[in-house]
C-alpha cells in the first residue's frame, strides 16, 4: 500500500495571522511534502521495506555511522517528519496544559529556559535540519537537533514538538532569520495541547 500525501488539519491560509503564509502552506505541504510522498514511494517499491509502516523503514533504514543516508531513509523519514510537523501547529489559541507546563519546568528549570534552549538549538543546526523536544526512554525530556531528516525515532526518542528549519519553511516569511521564525514558531504556531498529548 502506498503512502499518501495527508491533507492539511487547516486551511492553508490559517497560519497567516500568526506568521505562516499560505504561500509558504502551499509550497512546503504541497510540493516538497507531497515530494517525499513521491519519492519515497518510489523508491521502496519491490523492496521488502514495501508494505511496513513509516516508522519501521525510519528505524531500520538508519545509519548511525553515516551522515549521507540513503534515498529511502532521506524521503520516507522526511514524510514522516512533516506530518507531525503540520499537526504540532494550529491556527487557534493554545495555552499549554499543566502537565506539559510542569514537566519542561522540572527538565529545563522554566518554559523560558526550554523555549531558549528549542531556539538555540534550531538556530545552531548548521544547513538544514530540524530541532526537537523528545521524550526519553527513561521519561526525561530533552532537546536536540538533527541533520537533515534525522528525527528522534532513530535514537529511540519519542518526538514532542520538532521544528523544520530547512530553508523552504521559512524563506518567503522570514527570508534568512531563521531565530525569528524560531521563535514566532514558538509563541504563535505550536498546538501545546498536541505536545502534551504526546507525552
Amino acid at each position: 500500500m502506498a503512502f499518501t500525501l495527508p491533507d492539511l488539519p487547516y486551511a492553508h491560509d490559517a497560519l497567516a495571522s500568526k506568521g505562516m503564509s499560505a504561500e509558504t502552506l502551499e509550497f512546503h505541504h504541497d510540493l516538497h511534502h507531497n515530494a517525499y510522498v513521491t519519492n519515497g514511494n518510489a523508491a521502496i517499491a519491490g523492496t521488502e521495506w514495501e508494505g511496513k509502516s513509516l516508522e519501521e523503514i525510519i528505524v531500520g533504514t538508519y545509519d548511525a555511522s553515516s551522515v549521507a543516508q540513503n534515498g529511502i531513509f532521506n524521503n520516507i523519514s522526511q514524510l514522516w517528519n512533516h506530518n507531525q510537523f503540520w499537526e504540532m501547529m494550529g491556527p487557534g489559541e493554545s495555552k499549554m496544559p499543566g502537565e506539559l507546563e510542569s514537566a519542561l519546568v522540572e527538565n529545563f528549570g522554566s518554559v523560558a529556559d526550554f523555549k531558549s534552549a528549542f531556539s538555540a538549538a534550531g538556530a545552531g543546526q548548521f544547513g538544514s535540519g530540524w530541532c526537537w523536544l523528545v521524550k526519553n526512554a527513561d521519561g526525561s525530556l530533552a532537546v536536540t537537533k538533527t541533520e537533515n531528516g534525522v528525527n528522534p525515532l532513530c535514537f529511540g526518542q519519542t518526538a514532542l514538538l520538532g521544528c523544520d528549519v530547512w530553508e523552504h519553511s521559512y524563506y518567503i516569511d522570514f527570508r534568512n532569520k531563521r531565530p525569528g521564525y524560531l521563535s514566532n514558531f514558538l509563541d504563535n504556531l505550536v498546538n501545546w495541547e498536541n505536545v502534551a498529548g504526546r507525552m
